[in-house]
């Protein structure tokens, strides 16, 4: 007897200490040594041992595996093994927190030992997340992809939520992040990346009978509706998956329109969902695990959420791993039953905070409609949108008044259009060195066919009475053909105190009888960088020539008055440069005329090419009018263009180009206030 005790004792004492060992390893997991540690620790000895752990994990596409204890020591062995696996193409990921905890952990640790490795490290686990994003702003679980719900748009467990979270607090130059120092295109990118994830939740919020309510655990990529995981994770509305998406998007400092209708609608949700007087009581087993849950009856239970409620009812089910739903959690087996979060209090969370976020909204929003005409776009965080093509897209249709978007400083970059139905947008930047959109779309890049050309513009502008003030639009592709930084197929545009940057083709404006209006530009280019059919003034701008080529390229159609005109502007060119174009014709009925304009050395004295077609000598008008500086050279110039007498040049007017009067000041769409 006595023996059988101390086999009992032994028995008892080995599980305590497997207990104790368990509890230990659950204080100090990975997870709560990254997000618990103290700035002090992060600057010893011991966090730079895991740090190189850190490392060895990283694979080279930048992630991280899961479920890892990063931080315990590794064997000679171990180690070989991961710097063999590291050139795998499989089993990086977002799910229980894995590259987001490395990430972090990285740029705490740089933030106090600041090794250029782990910066590094960092900026691939960076580009990993750009990379794993969809075009539709969802993230899969695994990437490169797996097949099966791993490739789902996957909000359980926060993996998405956790990205958009890290995005958000490096938008926001939160420290550690801060300490980074991140360059702007790169934070360009990470906006632009945020942008497209809040649209995805919010494109995933599920409706029932039209009213928004909450979102499934995952989503399908391709339909975005609701979709199936595990055998026993079904579709459904989430409890607790709602709840943290909620949280992120009450944190924007503007929330747009829509992102207020999606705040308003999970709140009414989980209002509607709660279950009042319902309690889950657990009971242990001498192991301290988990042997049996009870859902009982009580008045003073908080309230509680189905983690599966059903998508038209909101009632919550439980579900096996056969696949068939319950109706109650004593229905399915004691493994799932007890080994699974079935309720969560987490909504509880989003309920406290509105009232506070609600109040914050109405205090900055007097006016309910202010928003719509009067939007933010910035990358920090502080505005309706981190994207400006959402801030677009978010825009009245053919409004009755202007629309303004502020947009704050900032790379962007994406391919910005400004439909046809979207007139009266005015986009005002900080500065042309502070607001800058760029993109680096080509011609072959394209590679759409003979017309790829016109589908490369970074801006592209198609709604009438458009204005831009103070930003800089570009095209990075570089000197490899067409690419086109601006387009502007519109009427009454106005371009005040903006850059125009690019190569071949920089600035195309087009429409027979269009008329557009830059005032204080600066446009660079190296062949044809200011094309089209429009009529245009550009007044007071600076034309950059960056190689011996051809300034402008006019198209304008046969019938029209004015083409391009040039008033007090600047020719100006970059070290080397020295047999430069005025222009010559795409087209047999091109105009362009150069009325006061100060030229550097650098223009051709012939100043104009036919584009070898004799014919169009006869058909274009290219002409001058007191041209200053070196590049005049007014007797060398080409028989066939022409030297304006001051009769002559009292045509070009602005008002007479672009159409408006003296006596009718409506009519003067192009003069700013």
């Amino acid at each position: 007897m006595i023996k059988d005790l101390k086999q009992v004792l032994t028995l008892f004492c080995l599980l305590s200490l497997l207990q104790g060992l368990r509890a230990q390893q659950l204080d100090h997991s990975w997870e709560n040594l990254v997000l618990k540690s103290t700035d002090n620790w992060y600057a010893t000895e011991e966090a730079l041992a895991v740090a190189n752990n850190v490392l060895l994990y990283q694979n080279e596409n930048g992630g991280w595996p899961k479920n890892k204890q990063i931080h315990q020591p590794l064997s000679p062995k171990e180690i070989a093994q991961l710097k063999k696996d590291k050139t795998k193409k499989t089993g990086t990921t977002i799910d229980n927190g894995a590259t987001f905890l490395e990430m972090t952990f990285l740029a705490k640790i740089y933030q106090q030992q600041r090794l250029p490795v782990h910066k590094d490290a960092f900026l691939n686990g960076l580009q990993y997340l750009l990379n794993a994003q969809y075009d539709n702003g969802g993230w899969p679980q695994f990437y490169p992809l797996r097949e099966g719900y791993y490739s789902h748009i996957t909000y359980n467990d926060d993996a998405m939520g956790n990205v958009l979270q890290l995005l958000y607090n490096i938008m926001q130059d939160k420290a550690p992040f801060s300490s980074l120092k991140l360059a702007p295109i790169t934070r360009g990118k990470v906006a632009l990346a945020f942008q497209k994830g809040v649209n995805c939740i919010l494109k995933t919020q599920v409706k029932q009978k039209g009213t928004l309510t909450g979102w499934c655990a995952q989503h399908d990529v391709a339909t975005l509706q609701p979709a199936k995981a595990r055998a026993y994770e079904l579709p459904s509305l989430s409890g607790k998956e709602s709840a943290p998406i909620a949280l992120l998007l009450m944190q924007l400092e503007n929330p747009s329109p829509q992102v207020v209708k999606a705040i308003e609608g999970v709140v009414a949700w989980f209002r509607q969902s709660q279950l009042i007087g319902v309690e889950i009581k657990r009971i242990y087993g001498d192991n301290g695990k988990v042997i049996e849950k009870q859902v009982l009856t009580s008045p003073n239970a908080k309230p509680l959420w189905g983690r599966f409620m059903d998508l038209e009812d909101n009632t919550p089910f439980f579900c096996d791993r056969d696949g068939i739903k319950k109706a109650s959690l004593k229905e399915i087996g004691k493994e799932r039953q007890n080994g699974y979060r079935w309720y969560t209090d987490q909504p509880q969370a989003v309920l406290d905070l509105y009232p506070k976020w609600r109040e914050k909204l109405l205090d900055k929003r007097q006016d309910p409609t202010a928003d719509l005409y009067n939007m933010v776009v910035a990358q920090d965080g502080t505005g309706h949108f981190s994207s400006i093509q959402e801030a677009v897209n978010s825009a009245k249709a053919f409004p009755y008044q202007r629309v303004f978007i502020h947009i704050k400083k900032g790379i962007y970059p994406e391919k910005v259009t400004v439909n046809e139905w979207n007139p009266k947008i005015s986009f005002l930047g900080d500065g042309v060195d502070q607001t800058i959109i760029s993109y680096d779309d080509h011609f072959s890049k394209v590679n759409k066919g003979r017309n790829s050309t016109f589908k490369t513009p970074s801006l592209l502008i198609e709604g009438d009475e458009f204005i831009a003030k103070n930003l800089t639009v570009e095209n990075t592709a570089g000197p490899v053909g067409q690419a086109i930084a601006l387009s502007v197929n519109a009427d009454q545009v106005v371009l005040h105190n903006c850059n125009f940057k690019g190569n071949q083709d920089t600035v195309y404006t087009t429409g027979t009888n269009h008329k557009v209006y830059f005032n204080n530009c600066y446009i660079e280019g190296t062949t044809d960088f200011i094309f089209g059919s429009a009529t245009v003034w550009f007044q007071e701008c600076t034309l950059h020539s960056k190689s011996d080529s051809y300034i402008t390229a006019a198209s304008t159609q046969e019938g029209i008055p004015f083409g391009f005109v040039f008033k007090s502007c600047k020719l100006t060119a970059a070290e080397g440069v020295q047999n430069v174009f005025l222009g010559r014709p795409w087209r047999s009925h091109a105009k362009t005329v150069f009325i006061d304009c100060n030229m550097e050395g650098h223009i051709s004295p012939l100043g104009w090419d036919n584009w070898s077609n004799k014919a169009a000598e006869k058909t274009t008008f290219y002409g001058e009018y007191n041209s200053s500086g070196a590049g005049t050279h007014l007797t060398n110039r080409v028989a066939w263009s022409h030297q304006l007498s001051a009769k002559e040049a009292l045509d070009y007017t602005k008002e007479g180009v672009l159409g408006g009067t003296e006596t009718n000041a409506k009519n003067k769409w192009y003069e700013l206030d």
